[in-house]
């Protein structure tokens, strides 16, 4: 099946999108927290990505990365998506891939840890040494996700991501477009203001494919080890590196202490 294929399978909503704005028991579609405008504005930031030369999505093929590829593939927008395999996701985060592949075509390039540093990793660390402290957990991330992001971006001149502010308070003051400097390139993050119903609000209205981890309280999923379920009332991000204080869970991917707003 391609991207044009109009054969789709209804997508659920989750228990927290509802409970995120008080709709327990509603269906969240027309009348309960469109997205409308905002899909406008998203578009605005991807075309202007786009503008920028070689842009980039990455995606973890959570709920707000599949917003911005389905927006991506629908509108033939000129930005090449790729997706970091620590080679420890979920069984269904794979399953999800597959369904992607089935219904936009085979859009999304997979980046992997170097083998050598990641058999070094293990050696020094063995196979779960990240529970053991902050340092080793971010070890672990900088051989499996960042270094290997580094290889995606390279080249890019900007790099659009899934980030919401309202995800965590590592990301409250998430702008729309920065400078990454880390990186060298144009960050944008076009779902910078949105919530999480008006999120699943598009992904029912195009019956995009999400994660099925969603439905049991996952509402960010990254490597099978390191993620958990939430319960009522946590942050959103709260089942990642549940083990960890709140300000320091971001793997090394998303870091702004060295970037700043781009030049008017």
């Amino acid at each position: 099946m391609n991207a044009t294929s109009t054969a789709v399978v209804p997508v659920p909503v989750p228990p927290l999108a509802l409970r995120a704005e008080g709709r327990a028991g509603a269906g969240v579609g027309a009348g309960a927290a469109s997205p409308g405008p905002r899909v406008d504005s998203a578009l605005t930031l991807l075309r202007d990505a786009a503008a920028c030369g070689r842009a980039r999505l990455s995606t973890s093929f959570g709920a707000e990365d599949m917003v911005l590829l389905d927006l991506v593939v629908r509108e033939r927008l000129p930005i090449e998506v790729f997706t970091l395999d620590t080679g420890r996701l979920h069984e269904e985060t794979y399953r999800l891939m597959a369904r992607v592949e089935e219904r936009y075509g085979r859009v999304v390039r997979s980046w992997f840890p170097d083998a050598g540093a990641l058999q070094g990793l293990v050696a020094a660390q063995g196979v779960n040494g990240f529970y053991d402290s902050v340092a080793q957990r971010q070890a672990c991330c900088r051989v499996r996700k960042v270094e290997p992001l580094a290889r995606a971006l390279a080249g890019a001149q900007a790099w659009v991501t899934g980030q919401r502010a309202a995800q965590s308070v590592t990301r409250t003051a998430l702008p729309p477009r920065e400078h990454d400097a880390a990186h060298g390139l144009e960050k944008f993050n076009p779902l910078h203001d949105w919530s999480e119903a008006e999120v699943w609000a598009y992904l029912r209205a195009h019956a995009v494919p999400t994660n099925e981890l969603h439905e049991r309280f996952f509402p960010s999923i990254g490597c099978a080890p390191c993620t958990r379920a939430i319960t009522p009332g946590e942050d959103l991000r709260a089942g990642r590196w549940w083990w960890e204080q709140p300000a320091a869970r971001e793997c090394g991917l998303h870091t702004r202490a060295e970037s700043h707003p781009p030049a008017p």
